[in-house]
């Protein structure tokens, strides 16, 4: 098995990094040490994440990727390993979250939450994992999210997808003896998620609900780098991490 310490630097990837909590992991994984590698369809925002983080003497590549596609999510995988040789963690980070009743018929966003939440955690498992069984190790960080722990109203379709990457992450697990499996679950969190799709009064007020309870993405980035820096021996499962005052 690999030796894993908490001051080992490993080389990380995360998808859907030019934003929100991925943006946020990269930051701090690379302030940390880590060697980052960070992956996106939005590479000009990459390239700037690249620039800051390398100003202040961190270790950050990018590349791009649509994790819909399995042939991206491999290159993106085959990428880091030319440049590093392993790959220690993997963060899937990339989600959607257009909300809207269900009665709206909203069939292509719906399609869209499946690709990304479900096919996009399921490719980069699928795109890592053969090669962390042959280096005898490995840490994959799935994002889930308190949607993955209950149901409202208007979020029926991204409830399900996460909770169907909290059931994968744990099948996963249960398989693993030399790869550890950690879901990470955010409640209101500052991001660009609910800036694109969904119904207009759904939107809105999930807007104006996180505007008054979110906290900043650097809290779940901080969750994922302490279940990173534990022991290999000790496999930190899942994090619940949202507003105190979130009910």
């Amino acid at each position: 098995m690999l030796a894993s310490t908490p001051l080992e630097k490993k080389v990380v990837l995360i998808t859907g990094a030019s934003s929100g909590i991925g943006e946020a992991t990269a930051r701090h994984l690379a302030a940390a040490g880590h060697q980052v590698m960070a992956g996106a369809r939005r590479t000009d925002r990459l390239a700037e994440l690249a620039r800051e983080v390398r100003g202040a003497n961190g270790a950050l590549d990018h590349c791009a990727l649509d994790v819909t596609r399995r042939d991206s999510a491999e290159s993106f995988v085959d990428a880091a390993l030319d440049r590093y040789g392993r790959i220690d963690v993997l963060v899937n980070n990339a989600g959607v979250m257009p909300l809207a009743p269900m009665a709206d018929l909203r069939v292509d966003e719906w399609d869209r939450m499946i690709d990304v939440n479900v096919r996009g955690t399921l490719y980069g498992i699928a795109a890592v994992l053969p090669r962390m069984r042959e280096q005898g190790g490995g840490h994959i960080v799935n994002i889930a999210s308190v949607a993955g722990h209950r149901v409202d109203p208007t979020a029926a379709v991204y409830c399900a997808t996460k909770y169907a990457v909290r059931a994968l992450s744990e099948g996963l697990r249960q398989e693993s003896r030399d790869i550890r499996v950690t879901v990470i679950s955010p409640g209101f969190t500052e991001s660009e998620l609910l800036d694109r799709g969904g119904a207009v009064e759904a939107q809105a007020a999930a807007r104006a609900a996180a505007r008054q309870l979110a906290i900043p993405a650097s809290a779940v980035a901080e969750a994922i780098g302490f279940a990173l820096d534990q022991p290999a021996t000790v496999d930190v499962n899942e994090i619940v991490v949202r507003p105190t005052v979130q009910g």
